[in-house]
């Protein structure tokens, strides 16, 4: 079962960040239990999951996230997330401990549990601040990218460096005798729009740069590792007719993701109940109007169908009939901007996910109303239909609420990267992307006057 990993690769600063903490974590376990028992500790589920517990929430709080900051509200913001893992973390272990009737005497968590999570805590801050520092240092130094290819398409390109994953600037060259003196190593990649044009015998001096380790990549190969998007206007007829934007039907990671939606969603509902309630309470005090609102959206194979979310507009929100949302839009209440950005107004779809109608990841369904006009500005709109449509997906967790017919086909560029890199791991890390989102209360909010559907 083949499975494509771009989005991983490029995320070197999370795998050393994991691996750092979790180095950390074991050396300093092994060395406390050593110090405070005597022996070699065996191996122990709980202590795993203390650690796994410790990774995730070290995620979703943002420890592991650089921010362009000064250096020293940098770290101080740092040491201050830190210091919320690390309370979540003893208080997750403790209650462990409590349920489960073990035996955790006074002395054992003053003088082991308690001083592990202080050692690992500290230790931890000054190596994720360092590791910033190194990130930081690189990213001041973008790739350089020979591009061979028309003055138009650069300028294209350069534009859509704007919403980018890795740091990139382009050097045009005229033709292949300037690489002649190339070599792996030397920072520089090459960037040719189209193999097909390129001749036969220059084919192989691109052959031999590649193999002496110089990366060269066609437009869609630069898409997948520079942008991690599809940009829709730059996919040919031939790129989408080899069938990777098409994902195959009835495979394992399709089965293993339907399982996902169906634990997933079946327990958040259950966890969520009382949040519901109390929120479908509060929307009935605020005007006395209805709790839900439905709409139509379209679906898998563009077939339509009802998804229901807590109201968070005025009752006559489109008495003129289907409107954008823009930026500070004056028919979305007070607690209704609070429920968008905590992303709650979203969980009666979870209905919708049990009933198969849709998928937990996926590209975000849009309205029939606005989809005719989308599809007839944007190239390739349709494609998003290859796939259910998600309540949160790749587009979600790396662009801003949409705004706009260009912030369409934007989030659409995303879509096309998810249809063509689709997998289980994928989807795992897009949920903890959106946990993080909802945590940090980066929800549905418009980022311009024009907007989205409500």
């Amino acid at each position: 079962m083949f499975v494509r990993l771009p989005w991983l690769l490029s995320r070197k600063r999370l795998l050393a960040a994991v691996v750092i903490d979790s180095g950390l974590f074991s050396l300093l376990y092994t060395a406390a239990f050593l110090f405070r028992f005597g022996r070699w500790p065996g191996l122990s589920l709980p202590v795993a999951g203390m650690v796994t517990f410790w990774l995730l929430s070290s995620y979703v709080i943002g420890r592991y996230h650089v921010t362009p900051s000064v250096r020293c509200a940098q770290f101080l913001n740092h040491a201050l997330r830190t210091g919320v893992a690390l309370l979540l973390s003893l208080g997750v272990y403790l209650t462990y401990f409590w349920l489960s009737a073990a035996t955790l005497g006074a002395k054992d968590s003053r003088g082991f549990l308690v001083p592990l999570f202080l050692a690992v805590a500290l230790l931890s801050t000054m190596a994720q601040a360092y590791l910033a520092r190194i990130v930081r240092i690189r990213h001041q130094q973008p790739q350089c990218w020979l591009f061979l290819g028309d003055p138009q398409t650069q300028r294209r390109l350069e534009k859509h460096l704007a919403w980018r994953r890795l740091s990139a600037h382009f050097e045009p060259i005229v033709d292949l005798h300037q690489l002649a003196t190339l070599k792996g190593g030397g920072g520089a990649s090459v960037l040719i729009p189209d193999f097909n044009e390129v001749p036969a015998a220059q084919q192989q001096q691109l052959l031999q740069l590649q193999i002496s380790g110089v990366p060269v990549l066609s437009l869609v190969g630069w898409c997948e590792r520079v942008l991690q998007r599809f940009p829709p206007e730059l996919l040919t007829g031939p790129d989408l007719l080899r069938g990777e934007f098409s994902p195959t039907r009835g495979t394992m990671q399709l089965r293993l993701k339907r399982l996902g939606d169906l634990l997933v969603s079946g327990g958040l509902l259950l966890l969520t109940a009382p949040i519901l309630l109390i929120a479908a309470l509060l929307i009935r005090l605020q005007d006395g109007g209805p709790v839900l609102y439905s709409q139509l959206r379209s679906g898998l194979d563009r077939k339509p169908y009802r998804i229901w979310k807590l109201r968070t507009m005025r009752i006559d929100a489109e008495r003129h009939g289907a409107q954008w949302v823009g930026k500070g839009d004056a028919r979305i209440t007070p607690l209704g901007r609070l429920l968008r950005l905590t992303r709650l107004d979203e969980l009666p779809q979870l209905w919708a996910v049990l009933q198969g109608e849709m998928s937990l990841i996926g590209p975000r369904p849009e309205r029939p109303e606005f989809e005719q006009e989308l599809e007839r500005q944007i190239p390739h709109y349709r494609l998003r239909h290859l796939m259910r449509p998600g309540l949160s997906g790749w587009a979600q967790v790396n662009y801003p609420y949409g705004a706009s017919v260009e912030d369409a086909a934007n989030k659409l560029s995303y879509d096309l990267y998810y249809l063509r890199n689709f997998s289980f791991w994928l989807d795992l890390l897009i949920l903890f992307k959106t946990i993080r989102l909802v945590f940090n209360a980066q929800g549905a909010v418009p980022t311009s006057q024009s907007g989205t559907a409500p």
